[in-house]
């Protein structure tokens, strides 16, 4: 009990630990730096999640080391929008992949954003592809706020697009919370997914 409490099986103890209180953590280091890897990893910080999973690699026990290895496969290929790693990754961790709808994300995500190591000529079809899904955003909070308006005697161009913005806005920010709560989840399960990995290896 006391060897898996000290290793990887602490993750689910520090989870809730601020970046600071992890980075100080000297007793459970190696879950202590999976855990900043992994949100490294959401921000899409493929350098620095790689850096905190080569020190948690380092500080970890040798039989804990390829569970340890695949959850920095699917944080790395999640943070390098890189879905078919990701759902490799996944499924070698004993768990459900992620469904279609969100590998597509994934990857409608790293056209949109390419990762750092992404050549010019990806960056400029990035900014390209923004431009014109933010127009069909517009342009369909547009016509949503014209055809409410209608029963009410319509509404000019200028007020249709204000509120088609704000309309946008407010879906944006709806998905953008689900998605997060989802996130978070996944990544749970990651953890579990990694420790419950790590326990059959012993």
């Amino acid at each position: 009990m006391q060897y898996q409490v000290g290793t990887l099986g602490a993750i689910q103890q520090l989870e809730d630990r601020t970046d600071e209180q992890l980075k100080s953590e000297s007793k459970h280091r190696a879950a202590a730096r999976a855990i900043l890897g992994a949100r490294a990893a959401e921000r899409y910080d493929v350098k620095q999640s790689r850096a905190y999973f080569n020190e948690a690699l380092a500080a970890c026990n040798p039989r804990e080391r390829q569970a340890l290895r695949q959850l920095m496969k699917a944080s790395i290929a999640q943070a390098e929008r890189n879905p078919d790693d990701l759902k490799e990754a996944m499924e070698k961790l004993g768990q459900a992949p992620p469904s279609s709808r969100q590998l597509f994300m994934l990857r409608l995500m790293g056209l949109i954003a390419p990762p750092e190591s992404a050549g010019r000529l990806q960056r400029i079809r990035g900014f390209v592809l923004l431009l014109v899904i933010v127009f069909i955003l517009m342009a369909l909070g547009f016509g949503i706020a014209k055809l409410v308006a209608l029963p009410f005697g319509g509404i000019g161009t200028l007020g249709a697009v204000l509120i088609g913005v704000l309309i946008i806005v407010v879906a944006l920010g709806i998905l953008t919370l689900v998605g997060r709560r989802r996130q978070t989840k996944a990544r749970e399960r990651q953890r579990e997914a990694a420790a419950a990995q790590s326990a059959r290896r012993r």
